[in-house]
């Protein structure tokens, strides 16, 4: 959402079957631009969180928790600190290395 040119290189180079954004982390995206006030910023991050709906496919929301885990998929993020604690969670930040 941040835009960042790393990232978006990044998905430019996947698959498109590659990529994919877990239900949950689309609906915490989009209440939090429904709760920001109306102004260029979040048509901004509306465009582009329209964007990410429209070409990046979506991890279906089931009762497993950890869904990268339950997927066997890498866990893109740019908190790795906190994920990293995790056992046996692979993850990349593409912000700020080639994964």
């Amino acid at each position: 959402m941040k835009g960042e040119p790393r990232v978006v290189e990044r998905l430019r180079a996947a698959s498109r079957g590659d990529a994919a954004v877990p239900q949950p982390v689309i609906a915490e995206i989009a209440y939090g631009i429904e709760r920001l006030p109306r102004s260029k910023r979040r048509e901004s991050l509306q465009d582009r969180f329209d964007l990410v709906r429209t070409e990046l496919g979506r991890v279906p929301w089931t009762d497993v928790v950890a869904h990268a885990l339950a997927e066997g998929a890498v866990l893109v993020t740019a908190n790795l600190a906190h994920m990293l604690r995790v056992p046996g969670l692979k993850v990349e930040d593409w912000a700020t290395s080639e994964g």
